[in-house]
Order: C-alpha cells, then structure tokens, then sequence
C-alpha cells in the first residue's frame, strides 16, 4: 500500500512539474495566436505634416468589411491625398468621411471589400488591473506589409478628463481608460487597444501632455463612448460637401464671409486652417460671441477643413436662415450661431 502511495504521489508531482514547464509556453502560443487574429484589422495612414514635431502618419483600424477606417482626427488627415495601407501591405487612397472633433475621431474609407474588422457597438468594457494589447505604427516603424508594433500592460484606471479641465488640452470631456503601457508615441494616435483575448476596448488617443506637470498621458477612448458617434458619421450625419454623387441646389443670396464679418487669416496653404484674424465691430460675427484665434470647425453638421472649404460651405446656407458654427477656443467646443438683421 504504502509503495501505490509513493507512486501516486510521484505521478502527482511529475505532472504539476510538466504542466509548470508548459504552462509559460502555452500562454506564449496564445498571446501569438491573438495577436495574429488582430494584426489584420490594423491600417497604416499616411498624409500631411513631415515637419520636425509633425509626424506625416499616425494609426487605425478597420470597423466594417467595406473598408471604413477609424482613425484620429488630426492634421494628417488635413490633404486631398491620405494613403492608407493594409497589414498585407496594399496601399489605398482613403476618403475621409466626417469627424467628431469633440472625440478627435475621423472615419477614413478605401475601396476594399470581405476585410476583417472590428465592431465598435460590441466593444468590452474593463476594470482596473485588466490586461490590455495596444496596437499602432508608432514611430512609423511599419510601411508595407511589416506587422504594426504591439504593447502589452494594464488598465491602471478609468477616469474622466472633465474632472481634469485645464490640465489636459483636449476638447474630449469623457472618460478614458488610463494605461501603463508607453502609448502616447508619435504614429500610435488612433490605434486599437483590444483585451487579453483580443477583443475591441477602444481607440488610443493623442498625444497628450499634462499642462501642470509636464507628463505624458498614455490613453484610450471607451468603445461605449466612440459608438453613437462613428454610427453618425457612417450615416452621414456629419460628412463633407465633396460629394460629387450629391446633388444640392444653392441658394441665390447665400451667406458670405464680408457679409458676416468675418475676417480669416491670409490663404496662403492649398488647405489653411479656417482661424478667424479680425472681426468687424457691430457685425453678425460680433453680436453671436465669434472671437478672435477661433477655428471654425463645422458649419452646421458639416465639417470644414479650410478656408476654402468654408467659403464653400458657405454658399449653401440662405442668408435669410441662421447660421450654426462649430469653433474650438482654448482646446473647448463652442457653438455660435449668426444671423443678419433685415438692413444687413
């Protein structure tokens, strides 16, 4: 008896002991295995910038099977000419569809169909001490086929930046997953940041510095807060007047720039940010809080991404109707709206 017990206890321990060894080879082979299903879903963007501080490229992922891109709203996507590559290495050109600047997200689309992809409205949320995958091109490290740069860590906590105001300079008031993964890298705006077993968590944010003390802020946007949105901007609620299958007819006395007081600064770029350089005294702009330094962001709910653009933009709004203008002051939103008196 006392011989079966010995072997049996043996056995015991000869199998924890293997199960021990292989355990650290197993996690490996899984951790291999998810990522792999993730890298597909990953895109290298591309577009303006290339001066020292303005990295020409940032990050994003696929949303649908017909090519939708979710990405970072930032001056990278400020061109006619955005080349987004796939992780097999085909390079598109992407067509930018809308943003939210509240949520600096913008949804760029190629022309590629049957791509894997992730579903925002099915994102999970965590908890603090989860473990998380962050994946981007940072440092632009990837440009054809090269598979996207991959982080691990952890949630370290979830907060809202609201309670942050004037600390953070970023319009986005919400609340964020704090990470203590290095992701706040030149290229890693717009990335996914997915679970342990792969699953969609959120979007990695811009760079972001703490104005008080200097340090960076390694984040992510919730799915829970990007799904209303990107779901308005795939309906078109929030699109460009580019669209030459849309036909719109304009009005015969629309609203202008002079007409309104509005002065911007010189055009001198083939896409100069809409900032406003002087306004008239006792003009519409005037009499609707319109300032000095504001860039006009949207005109109603469509986006505008220069001064030629919102010229255009401008030319479909009757003059006897009033006008609702977007502008970011100070790193916050604000809502002016203008109207002309019958004299004007």
């Amino acid at each position: 008896m006392r011989y079966t017990v010995c072997n049996q206890s043996a056995a015991v321990l000869l199998a924890l002991l293997t199960l021990a060894l292989a355990g650290p080879s197993a996690a490996q082979s899984t951790f291999a295995e998810v990522v792999s299903e993730v890298q597909p879903k990953i895109a290298k963007i591309y577009g303006a910038g290339g001066l020292r501080g303005l990295e020409a490229y940032q990050s994003g992922f696929l949303i649908s099977a017909e090519g939708h891109v979710l990405t970072a709203w930032s001056y990278v996507l400020d061109t006619d000419y955005i080349t987004v590559t796939l992780d097999d290495g085909r390079k598109f050109q992407g067509e930018l569809l809308g943003a939210d600047p509240r949520l600096e997200i913008a949804i760029v689309k190629v022309d590629a169909t049957d791509l894997p992809h992730f579903n925002v409205a099915e994102g999970v949320e965590l908890d603090a001490g989860d473990r998380v995958l962050a994946f981007s091109n940072l440092y632009g490290v990837a440009s054809g086929d090269e598979p996207a740069s991959v982080l691990h860590g952890h949630v370290s906590a979830r907060w809202s930046l609201a309670a942050r105001r004037g600390v953070f300079e970023t319009p986005y008031r919400g609340d964020v997953y704090v990470l203590d993964a290095m992701t706040n890298n030149p290229g890693a705006a717009g990335g996914a940041l997915t679970d342990r077993q792969g699953q969609f968590v959120g979007i990695l944010g811009k760079e972001l510095k703490n104005a008080q003390n200097n340090t960076w802020l390694n984040y992510c946007l919730p799915a829970k807060e990007l799904a209303e949105a990107v779901s308005d901007i795939l309906a078109g609620k929030v699109r460009r007047r580019d669209d030459p299958d849309e036909e719109i007819v304009k009005p015969v006395s629309p609203h202008s720039l002079s007409d309104l007081g509005i002065f911007l600064v010189p055009d001198v770029l083939p896409k100069t940010p809409p900032f406003v350089d002087r306004i008239r005294i006792g003009s519409p702009a005037e009499r609707a809080g319109l300032r000095v330094d504001d860039l006009i962001l949207f005109v109603g709910p469509n986006i505008v991404g220069s001064c030629k653009g919102l010229r255009n933009e401008l030319t479909f709004v009757d003059r006897i109707d009033e006008l609702r203008l977007t502008v970011q002051r100070d790193q916050e939103l604000q809502e002016v709206v203008l109207t002309l008196t019958p004299e004007e």
